[in-house]
């Protein structure tokens, strides 16, 4: 059995048994206990990472990898939640350098930190449901923001996971973001398969909530009637592959963020055609070439203030890592776009 399935059996069970030996009270204080312990631990090294920083002249923003290790809100596969340890692997893999392709060195704290991870299984052991835990990982977002001058770069874990970090970021930062986000599918489902909190759901979350100005949709190839439908109910900006040649010179030539608080990017995996990235969990052929997302993250102007890259599955990568690396590859280059 996966251990992410493993976790979801063993949730199910403590769920059943807290019903019918412990009390709502004592379970309560026991995950405050768990909860409060996973934030002190992010604050305590999101603090350390910004002293130094702060001590080193001209830092104005260096990104920070927070892991957000979460896979139960797939509606297929649930091997995301392994991804952030494959993805740090990757990065310092010794088959490549630490440059990123404009010459900034990863292995610089002024370019990029790191505070670990959410205990997302730890959390959901004690019986956390996902309307706390949501909570939960934009109170860790928010943390790492607290600590000029991190900027949080975060690695899933499934798409769901957008939605709390997004709010996080909004509210943070006192507004809403234009947000860039490159997917084959648009995940703007009011409520997929009865799950308000699915990988396909996240972005109507965000919308409805007010957290994103402008929201472009990059690279989509799997869209229902419901997408258009939810995409023209928000005012989304849907760019489809079957367009992309004609789309190409306004896409590698985006200006976003300006008169609000920035630029959100989030990069699901699954945007790359698979000949690219086939180390994920919804194998949608016609996508992006990685040349083609450099070229709309590099060229992107605007204040990147955070990002993420979700949906990479370990469980379908080849047995070289190719995913882990093109996942690695996207972290270097948004980390080159957020610091400075």
């Amino acid at each position: 059995m996966g251990g992410a399935a493993a976790g979801t059996k063993w949730f199910q069970h403590l769920q059943r048994l807290s019903a019918s030996t412990v009390s709502a009270e004592a379970l309560e204080r026991g995950q405050n206990r768990v909860i409060d312990a996973s934030l002190t631990l992010i604050r305590e090294r999101a603090k350390l990472k910004a002293e130094l920083l702060r001590s080193l002249d001209g830092v104005k923003a260096s990104a920070c990898l927070l892991g957000v290790p979460l896979g139960h809100n797939s509606s297929f596969l649930q091997g995301p939640a392994f991804a952030p340890p494959r993805i740090r692997e990757a990065i310092w893999c010794g088959s490549t350098n630490s440059s990123t392709e404009e010459g900034k060195e990863l292995n610089d704290p002024r370019v990029l930190t790191d505070v670990g991870d959410v205990p997302i299984q730890e959390i959901r052991d004690c019986g956390v449901e996902d309307d706390r835990l949501m909570r939960v990982i934009s109170e860790s977002v928010k943390t790492v923001m607290e600590e000029d001058p991190l900027r949080p770069l975060i690695l899933g874990g499934d798409h769901s996971i957008s939605y709390p970090v997004v709010r996080a970021v909004s509210e943070k930062l006192g507004g809403p973001v234009d947000i860039l986000h490159l997917d084959a599918h648009p995940d703007i489902y009011d409520c997929f398969e009865g799950n308000v909190y699915s990988h396909a759901s996240s972005f109507a979350r965000i919308m409805e909530g007010g957290y994103a100005r402008r929201l472009l949709q990059v690279g989509l190839r799997s869209i229902t009637k419901e997408g258009r439908e939810q995409g023209k109910r928000f005012g989304v900006e849907q760019y489809e592959m079957r367009t992309f040649s004609k789309d190409r010179e306004k896409l590698e030539n985006l200006k976003l963020g300006e008169g609000v608080k920035g630029v959100y990017v989030s990069v699901d995996v699954d945007c790359l055609d698979p000949a690219f990235a086939p180390g994920v969990s919804h194998i949608e052929p016609g996508g992006l070439s990685f040349r083609d997302v450099l070229n709309i993250l590099q060229n992107l102007q605007g204040d990147v203030v955070a990002a993420d890259v979700v949906e990479f599955n370990p469980q379908r990568d080849t047995v070289d890592g190719m995913t882990a690396m093109v996942a690695a590859k996207l972290v270097r280059e948004l980390t080159a776009k957020i610091s400075k």
